[in-house]
């Protein structure tokens, strides 16, 4: 008889997740900025200090299509696999689940029984997603205890409205629009959850068609992008609620819940704000009943000679910090913030998450700064910090510098020579960039990482 167990690298507790051995392997996307010619990739890259290849790329599956523009990608499963109503707890964590933001077409990677060698084992055309969903532009994915959740930009026309789809965990057939009351919601971006609370919640950037001709001046100088986050009942995929934020605050993208499943908080990271081209991240909250949101960290733009920027910042004389990614450690104390435009990446220790405090700053690239890696001091980098993940315990932390690819081209006008590197942590705040650790990309651009065996942004969590 077969005794069917759940996969080992679930784990019920984000404090249990923390114990996990350390991961040995990143699986990286890799984009194409030029959309033709050679197609995007998911790279595997050696983590283990004590490999002779560590540091490096060692294994590669191109799509079999160019112009994907690979994007966020996830796990097929992960710990919320493990929660009482969960109706898959005997599946594994084994293929990665890969959106073309730009194509609309996915990708299922199997990472067995070689993770050097993944294989692709099938694709979703956009038409079969067209066709079930009424969405196209698959973004952000995430595996809960119900199946796996795909955000989607916008309709196949590039308008809105925006949203989320259901993928079968099993056969990974598109199953269909997972709301059923959306309320207001019109644009869209980032999804999480509180699964103790029965609660998503959702952000917005904007429609297809306001962001893939790169930034637009226009909708962004009348408050034209998202500025509000979306308050759902889980269960009954209804709109409960409307944060907003005030048409001044643009860009409301990246979400970030805390671990623990009994606390009912989380971050949003605001892009730019059009009184002062600051940054800022967002507390949302339980308040008397209702949700509320509150900001509780503001990152100012640095002034910066006119002669060194980009034609689209010229006229304002300053650097913007572009907040574009930011991740929470499994045990909900430090808070990593990505500032793409100043190259500063930021930690604060959260423990009181109504009073953040500053603990780390490293500068690596940058508009103006071009701050150099320790590797190799005498080489300026463009770019700058950008997707950011953590290690399930903690102590390392990996960022790339490409965020996509016509924003790319605005910000960074010669273009992104691309890199990934390694931070390590120290477990009462502060860090140090690992000078080991230095991989450059030679074509292809680095976007978001996921860490063998699940990583602070993968794995959501029903216990304590």
């Amino acid at each position: 008889m077969t005794l069917w167990r759940p996969d080992p690298t679930f784990y019920p507790s984000p404090k249990l997740a923390s114990e996990a051995p350390p991961e040995k392997l990143a699986f990286v996307a890799l984009l194409n900025p030029k959309h033709a010619g050679s197609p995007d990739a998911i790279g595997v890259v050696d983590v283990d200090p004590s490999s002779d290849t560590y540091g490096k790329l060692v294994g590669q599956v191109d799509l079999p299509n160019s112009g994907d523009e690979l994007h966020h990608f996830g796990w097929n499963a992960c710990s919320a696999c493990l929660c009482p109503y969960a109706s898959h707890p005997h599946t594994e964590r084994r293929y990665l689940v890969v959106p073309g933001i730009r194509s609309s077409r996915i990708h299922i990677i199997d990472t067995k029984p070689d993770p050097r060698n993944p294989k692709i084992i099938k694709v979703i055309e956009p038409e079969t997603l067209a066709q079930r969903t009424g969405y196209s532009r698959p973004h952000t994915v995430h595996c809960g205890p119900h199946g796996i959740f795909v955000s989607a930009l916008g309709a196949p026309d590039g308008e809105g409205p925006g949203g989320i789809f259901i993928l079968d965990p099993d056969s990974f057939e598109v199953l269909g629009k997972w709301e059923i009351e959306r309320g207001p919601q019109y644009l869209a971006y980032d999804f999480w959850w509180h699964l103790g609370h029965d609660t998503l919640i959702t952000s917005e950037w904007g429609t297809p068609n306001m962001i893939e001709s790169g930034l637009n001046p226009e909708i962004l100088l009348k408050g034209g992008y998202g500025h509000s986050l979306h308050v759902w009942d889980l269960r009954k995929r209804k709109h409960l609620q409307t944060l907003d934020l005030g048409a001044e605050q643009q860009m409301v993208m990246e979400l970030r819940p805390a671990h623990d499943p009994a606390k009912a908080y989380g971050f949003a990271g605001v892009v730019v704000s059009l009184k002062d081209l600051s940054a800022s991240i967002w507390l949302w909250h339980r308040d008397n009943g209702n949700w509320a949101i509150k900001k509780v960290i503001e990152i100012p733009a640095e002034a910066a000679d006119p002669d060194l920027l980009p034609p689209l910042l010229k006229g304002f004389k300053a650097v913007p910090p572009l907040v574009s990614d930011i991740n929470l450690s499994l045990d909900d104390r430090f808070l990593y913030v990505s500032c793409w435009g100043t190259g500063e990446f930021q930690q604060y220790d959260v423990t009181d998450p109504f009073n953040p405090k500053l603990t780390g700053s490293v500068h690596l690239g940058g508009i103006v700064r071009h701050a150099a890696h320790p590797s190799d001091p005498g080489t300026a980098l463009n770019g700058g910090p950008q997707m950011v993940e953590v290690s399930r315990d903690g102590r390392r932390v990996y960022f790339t510098n490409s965020l996509y690819a016509p924003w790319d081209e605005q910000f960074y006008p010669d273009g992104i020579r691309s890199w990934m590197v390694k931070l390590d942590a120290n477990p009462d705040g502060g860090m140090t960039v690992d000078p080991k650790f230095f991989l450059q990309f030679d074509g292809l651009r680095s976007h978001q990482v996921r860490l063998e065996g699940g990583d602070a942004s993968s794995d959501s969590y029903c216990y304590s």
